[in-house]
């Protein structure tokens, strides 16, 4: 039989490995929400919610090696059901994420917006966009962090670019 004293014990040193752990990452998971909801204080509810969400969840992290990635994509789930809650549109210049990282800047103007991404993009599509181009992930990171093949991720983004790249090209064309 096991000590009540011990197994409070185990539970406290849980605790604090956990508050250290997220603590390391809170910077990364404010960034990501930020960029889905374009709002301080929404941004740091959704801080809130991942903390939560992740605590009750633990047990279901096999690796700890992927704590960092399991915690955006609870970030990501959480934006997501805060943008959907309010049905928000986010108001944002892809140019500053893109500018430094993009080998498809020639290809895309940078005029499109983070609002015209939203649209036309469903969440996966969105979701692959903004962690390749604003997060700079690589397609292998993105493809642990979303659970998805890397040839699903590389279609995934490739569909998405396509979609941008006709829309430009219909308002180019339209003015």
């Amino acid at each position: 039989m096991r000590d009540i004293s011990t197994e409070n014990t185990e539970e406290n040193e849980k605790e604090v490995t956990f508050i250290r752990l997220f603590q390391q990452y809170e910077h990364d998971i404010y960034r990501m929400a930020y960029v889905y909801v374009k709002n301080k204080e929404d941004a740091l509810d959704i801080v809130q919610e991942t903390a939560y969400r992740s605590f009750l969840k633990l047990s279901s992290l096999k690796d700890l090696s992927l704590f960092k990635s399991w915690l955006l994509k609870i970030a990501i789930n959480c934006s997501i059901d805060l943008l959907r809650k309010n049905k928000k549109l986010v108001y944002f210049q892809v140019e500053s994420t893109l500018e430094s990282s993009s080998p498809i800047k020639e290809d895309i103007p940078l005029s499109i917006s983070l609002q015209d991404l939203l649209v036309i993009l469903n969440e996966e599509e969105k979701t692959v966009v903004l962690l390749k181009y604003y997060q700079s992930y690589t397609f292998n990171e993105i493809s642990d962090l979303l659970n998805m093949p890397l040839s699903t991720v590389k279609s995934v983004l490739y569909r998405a670019l396509e979609k941008l790249r006709k829309k430009v090209r219909r308002v180019d064309m339209y003015g």
